[in-house]
């Protein structure tokens, strides 16, 4: 065990001394230089409150879909309970943003295997392909989530096959995210899910509490080994109702974004209590456009130049591996 340890730690000084934004930047698509990408999720409605509330438009926009249905691409969604998903209808609407896709695959790992799903990814290819914006793909959100209940090799397996498929469609707009629920009770080991360095371009968490980031910054450390940049994708103060009470997870939440380096951040402007699917676990109003204090601290951290909201030069400002060219 000692010996084990004493491995793991010189192989994070090893990563510690690199030149990591250099190995970052020349093997990892769509890393912001000069700052940090903002993205906003999930609904439409939500998203939309926040743009007309906060009055600029954020670096890119949160959207779900499934394996099973594929559907919130190139049309709106179903509302399932959780509200509605639109991407082209915000690439349409603002060109100058980013797209991070999220994949739900429960209940699915052995139907994707078996090809039942084949012309629903060959879908998913071709609208990757129709659209000129960078994509932050998360294959199998929260891998570890107790409910998700997904096998560690079957889930390695899956998330391979649908890489795999991607990529012999000739998609290049992508950046493969591998995304940890984050939880304070371990699940067991991160990597028994690990897909590979040649399949994870970037390692990502859920915040929802401040107890989430001492695991956070342990699975940030093991992004730092493998030399992949570190992205917050999903993030709400969860069950916190006092304004008190939301500007200290606040202030853990941006403390924490900085120490580490995040380089995407993206927060759930969601009233989670107003959403059938989501009303029984009482996670309340995160809105940010709902409390005036709360605004105003998310206007002085936003909005100093240090995140990257909607530009023409955006995509300048996101290297790719790919020496992909969008067309505006």
């Amino acid at each position: 065990m000692k010996l084990k340890n004493s491995l793991y730690q010189i192989a994070i000084l090893i990563g510690l001394i690199s030149n990591i934004p250099s190995a970052q930047a020349a093997t990892t698509p769509f890393i912001p230089q000069g700052g940090r990408l903002l993205i906003i999720g999930q609904q439409r409605d939500t998203i939309d409150a926040y743009l007309d509330s906060i009055g600029t438009v954020p670096g890119g926009f949160m959207i779900y879909t499934s394996i099973q249905k594929m559907d919130g691409l190139d049309s709106p969604s179903r509302n399932y309970g959780a509200g509605i998903n639109d991407a082209q209808y915000y690439i349409n609407q603002y060109p100058n943003t980013v797209i991070q896709l999220a994949l739900y695959m429960v209940g699915a790992l052995d139907d994707t295997l078996a090809g039942k799903y084949s012309k629903n990814i060959l879908k998913l290819a071709h609208w990757m392909k129709s659209v000129h914006c960078p994509i932050y793909f998360r294959i199998g959100y929260e891998f570890d989530l107790p409910e998700n209940n997904y096998d560690p090799e079957k889930y390695q397996r899956v998330y391979r096959y649908i890489v795999d498929h991607l990529r012999a469609q000739g998609v290049n707009n992508v950046a493969y995210v591998w995304h940890t629920a984050c939880l304070t009770e371990s699940q067991g080991n991160f990597l028994d899910w690990y897909p590979g360095d040649d399949y994870v371009d970037w390692f990502a968490v859920s915040l929802f509490n401040p107890m989430q980031i001492a695991v956070a910054r342990k699975f940030s450390t093991i992004a730092l080994v493998h030399k992949k940049p570190m992205m917050i994708a999903e993030s709400t103060p969860a069950g916190l109702y006092s304004t008190n009470a939301k500007l200290e997870w606040f202030r853990h939440y941006f403390d924490f974004i900085k120490d580490e380096d995040v380089k995407v951040v993206c927060y759930i402007n969601s009233n989670w209590n107003t959403y059938p699917l989501f009303k029984a676990i009482n996670w309340g109003d995160a809105r940010i456009q709902n409390d005036a204090a709360i605004k105003a601290m998310w206007l002085k951290e936003t909005g100093n130049g240090e995140f990257l909201q909607s530009s023409t030069n955006l995509f300048n400002k996101l290297t790719d591996q790919y020496q992909w060219n969008p067309i505006n």
